[in-house]
């Protein structure tokens, strides 16, 4: 049966191909380190497990409204408040099975056959792949390395076509930790404000942010720039909640109403047990998001100063998320490699470290180091790679 070209055209995630060769090598019984992690390596906080618990004990396990819980919404709007300074109203969100289903529901709401999205890369390794299927065209702008990978005014003015529908920001950003400054982010507006383009502000790793720096939401900088932002926000990363499956798109009422619309049709409505975790991660103690955020950076700290000790590797110092997203193509010429994908296979195969290769992300030349998971860990895979990389060299 021949398949669908809508599904012949994705490009399978190369954080799955590298996860998926980690396991099998592991299965042999080698010791592999694998730091392609996309969560946090905390349990969910015990509070949040309960009140689920709590939930389907008291018969809390029928189907809710496809745009969630009328309650989960009041705590989304109080959260708003409270971190952006933002008024809401419950018509203006909708929750979907994860913050990746709300931004796949908000393509397909909005893009039609050619509509163009752009792209600033690094990418986070779904948004293209999620425009195609909504038959538009990712449109890609590289944020340069000395501009801490982030795309200026000037080079989203150029990038603007007549069939310009929307931009992606990533604040912070997953793969490259890094954040957008509120004279950035102001500066992008007035561009997407004149040419009518809709900003689709991805805050999934807004309480993820070290060494001071402060998340700004685009939203919070005019009524103007509110009204034409979809704010994609979640309980997976803040929360270690990544397979609860909850998050939320925030915004223009008839976009929003589209989406539910389409959700009613393709999931009925959020798992109704998650959104009672969720509710409980956002009205109870934030205590436990504050100790993994600290151990988080205390992790980065440690790390990055280790990593950029490395013969050939270049390493920007993130200011969220818990990636690293070091440049390693010295490295790879050095050590006799022709691209980083080989090297990021031979580190693999011979130093046992798995980590991704940044062409997934639009970044041939860096790789991405996941620090959600132990110092011990994280150290002992630096040394790795740090001793395969001088071995090499010898």
């Amino acid at each position: 049966m021949k398949l669908a070209k809508r599904v012949q055209a994705l490009t399978p995630s190369t954080t799955l191909v590298i996860t998926a060769k980690a396991k099998e090598l592991k299965a042999q019984g080698l010791d592999i380190i694998g730091l392609g992690a996309g969560e946090p390596d905390y349990n969910t906080p015990a509070h949040i497990i309960e009140a689920a618990v709590q939930s389907m004990n008291e018969g809390q396990t029928k189907y809710t409204p496809s745009a969630g819980l009328p309650k989960l919404k009041e705590v989304i709007i109080a959260k708003l408040k409270k971190d952006q300074g933002l008024d809401y109203t419950p018509s203006e969100i909708i929750v979907g099975t994860g913050a990746k289903h709300a931004l796949y529901t908000l393509f397909q709401a909005i893009l039609d056959e050619g509509d163009e999205v752009i792209v600033p890369t690094p990418y986070w390794v779904s948004y293209p792949e999620q425009i195609k299927l909504a038959e538009g065209t990712p449109v890609y702008v590289e944020g340069k390395e000395e501009n801490q990978y982030k795309i200026t005014k000037e080079q989203l003015e150029a990038a603007i076509t007549d069939r310009t529908k929307a931009i992606i920001i990533n604040s912070p950003s997953n793969p490259t930790g890094m954040l957008y400054t509120k004279e950035e982010l102001q500066a992008l507006g007035e561009v997407c404000l004149a040419h009518d383009i809709l900003i689709v502000s991805d805050e999934i790793y807004e309480k993820l942010v070290y060494g001071g720096a402060q998340h700004v939401s685009i939203a919070q900088l005019s009524p103007q720039l509110k009204e034409q932002t979809i704010i994609i926000n979640g309980v997976s990363k803040s929360h270690s909640m990544t397979g609860w499956r909850i998050g939320y798109a925030v915004g223009n009422e008839a976009i929003i109403k589209a989406m539910t619309n389409l959700a009613s049709h393709s999931t009925s409505n959020p798992t109704t047990t998650a959104q009672y975790g969720a509710i409980a991660a956002y009205e109870g103690t934030q205590a436990p998001v504050e100790e993994m955020r600290q151990a988080f950076e205390s992790r980065l700290n440690t790390i990055h100063a280790k990593l950029v000790e490395i013969p050939g590797v270049t390493c920007i110092k993130p200011q969220g998320a818990f990636y690293l997203f070091p440049n390693v193509k010295e490295a790879a010429t050095l050590t006799g490699y022709s691209n980083v994908d080989d090297f990021v296979k031979a580190l693999l195969e011979e130093a046992l470290v798995a980590v991704i290769p940044g062409s997934g992300f639009g970044a041939p030349d860096n790789i991405r180091l996941s620090y959600a998971t132990s110092l011990e860990q994280l150290e002992k895979a630096v040394e790795r790679i740090h001793t395969f990389v001088t071995n090499k060299l010898a």
